[in-house]
């Protein structure tokens, strides 16, 4: 007598694997073609966080990676909400998050006839922009696939893949015995160095008069705080990070030098600059200076780590290209560096170790007439709010203003827009900051242009019960976009940059049911962020800043040119053509 088959649908196949995965919680908005899921959800007790918006679902889920350290998890549904999604997938991949998009389409057996959400190919355009994409046309074959998308998110340098189930295939129930087995979900190799590289590196950094360590987010991802800060004390090394690895030493540790865009200022001052450079997973590109050498000097001996080859040697020569796990890379660097006696370098870590308080020597007590300067607003909200708390930074000129205020004791307590300049970010990022750590609290800092992207998600917060304090920058202005226009064309120059001087902040989030004031006095600014975090609820301060307040970087992008070079907004110049 023949028994009758167990059947298992796609959607169960997804949960149940998800769940082997370590996965608890999956940030969504409810799309038709994900029902079948939805329902394994609950039978495995995976929570569903959802949104207003499938891009603060995708932000979220980054936010839960760069916060945690462990894969983050966003699905939402075919068509526009894929759309939607899609920019938040693509930041992950560039800030190197390890992040997972499961994303619905319409069914198989209806392809090529116009379906509804459908009409073009989310794969094909996924595998332009991130990690790795693929389409799933098996139900059967759901575990070994999905297991295979997270290996390549979380193994070399994290980062977004995307995962595509057909409606058809997830609703679809198959016999147990023919699926597969999700296979490798626990692999995480660490690939180590050679004793010749490190043997080279640390010749140039016991040699060198003036090295440094500049982190990036492959060495935040390798969880390896603990030895480079044993490295660093025993080589008196100084360490600066980019923003993506912000916390890896605590604030005040004395070998942390803060923002590594502060090497900057050294050649500003005339200072010797850093003749040895250890970039531990750090990029090079923007955040480095670009091609220009005001952070990584030309004659600097560059020992570069990646996970990823082809990530070193990226716009310059290195010395000594080490590929490898930074985790792994850095223990090795330790243990030879305790093989050598190392020189006293006090009076150079001192150097770089005083520069992360050069910005509130320059702006600290600047005058200004109509508002609030920025930068001491900022002081003030992380006064307020501590070390231990977690920001989240949203905005152009806002965002980098905060950035020198920011004061973190570990890693992943900081986030920004990062390489994408992705203004609406920050909602997302902080809603899956705070409920990654419910232990911490969460703190927003965005300008007013950037806040009013995904001004919905107060609901998520409220409607989640999320203590997070957004503190609203608001000039009345895309504060970067106009001052640079003016820096470009003079001061009566404007086009498309002004914004309301009637909107009001506090009173939108009022109407979420959030906790808000308005602010127009810096010596207000810190007791209102108090009572925002005491009353333990969604809160909004609008803080009434000064729109002639310009960020000095952005003289450094657009200043004309003596020589007569064509000045491109925001990137290199180019220089003169002579025929």
């Amino acid at each position: 007598m023949s028994t009758k088959p167990e059947l298992i649908d796609g959607g169960e196949l997804i949960a149940r694997t998800l769940q082997r995965a370590g996965v608890r919680r999956i940030h969504a908005l409810h799309g038709g073609h994900l029902e079948s899921f939805y329902r394994g959800c609950r039978n495995h007790n995976i929570e569903l966080m959802d949104f207003r918006h499938e891009a603060s679902a995708g932000h979220a889920a980054d936010g839960h990676a760069r916060t945690t350290g462990e894969l983050g998890v966003c699905v939402v549904t075919a068509g526009p909400g894929y759309l939607n999604m899609l920019s938040a997938a693509v930041n992950a991949q560039l800030e190197g998050s390890p992040t997972l998009f499961i994303v619905g389409a319409p069914p198989l057996r209806e392809d090529e006839t116009s379906p509804l959400q459908g009409g073009f190919d989310q794969v094909a355009m996924a595998l332009s922009c991130l990690k790795w994409a693929h389409r799933i046309t098996h139900t059967e074959r759901i575990p070994d696939l999905l297991a295979m998308a997270i290996r390549k998110a979380t193994t070399g340098r994290c980062g977004a893949v995307l995962v595509e189930v057909p409606i058809d295939v997830l609703h679809i129930s198959v016999n147990v015995a023919e699926v597969t087995s999700p296979s490798g979900l626990a692999v995480r190799p660490r690939p180590a160095p050679s004793a010749s590289e490190i043997k080279a590196a640390i010749e140039i950094l016991h040699k060198a008069k003036r090295p440094v360590v500049i982190c990036g987010s492959e060495s935040r991802f390798a969880q390896c705080q603990s030895d480079l800060e044993s490295f660093a004390r025993l080589c008196g090394i100084p360490v600066v990070s980019n923003a993506r690895a912000f916390g890896m030493l605590p604030f005040d540790h004395p070998l942390n030098g803060g923002e590594a865009g502060n090497l900057a200022m050294l050649g500003a001052l005339g200072r010797p600059r850093p003749d040895a450079v250890l970039l531990l997973g750090a990029k090079m590109g923007m955040s480095l200076g670009g091609r220009g050498a005001a952070i990584l000097p030309d004659d600097a001996a560059v020992i570069q780590v990646s996970a990823d080859p082809s990530e070193i040697g990226r716009i310059r020569d290195v010395a000594v290209p080490i590929a490898a796990d930074c985790g792994s890379a850095v223990a090795a660097l330790l243990q030879a560096a305790r093989e050598v006696s190392w020189p006293d370098r006090g009076d150079w870590v001192q150097e770089i170790v005083a520069l992360k308080h050069n910005h509130a020597r320059m702006h600290g007590d600047v005058a200004v007439h109509c508002g609030i300067h920025p930068y001491q607003a900022s002081v003030a909200v992380v006064e307020a709010a501590g070390p231990e708390a977690i920001y989240v930074l949203d905005g152009g000129e806002t965002g980098q203003w905060a950035a020198h205020a920011v004061r973190v004791n570990g890693p992943g307590q900081f986030s920004t827009t990062g390489y994408l300049g992705l203004l609406g970010a920050g909602m997302g990022l902080a809603i899956g900051a705070q409920m990654a750590r419910p232990d911490r609290r969460v703190v927003q800092i965005a300008g007013d242009g950037a806040v009013g992207f995904h001004l919905q998600e107060l609901d998520t917060m409220m409607r989640h019960r999320l203590p997070i304090v957004t503190v609203v920058m608001n000039n009345r202005m895309w504060g970067m976009s106009l001052h640079g226009q003016q820096l470009l064309y003079g001061r009566d120059y404007e086009a498309i940059s002004r914004l309301s001087d009637e909107t009001s902040y506090a009173r939108i989030a009022e109407g979420f049911g959030c906790y808000a004031e308005t602010v127009t006095r810096l010596e207000d600014v810190g007791a209102a962020v108090t009572r925002a975090l005491g009353t333990h609820r969604p809160a909004c301060i609008d803080v009434r800043t000064d729109p002639d307040v310009v960020h000095p970087r952005m003289h450094a992008m657009l200043k004309p040119s003596e020589t007569g070079e064509v000045v491109i907004p925001y990137y290199e110049s180019i220089p003169k053509r002579t025929v």
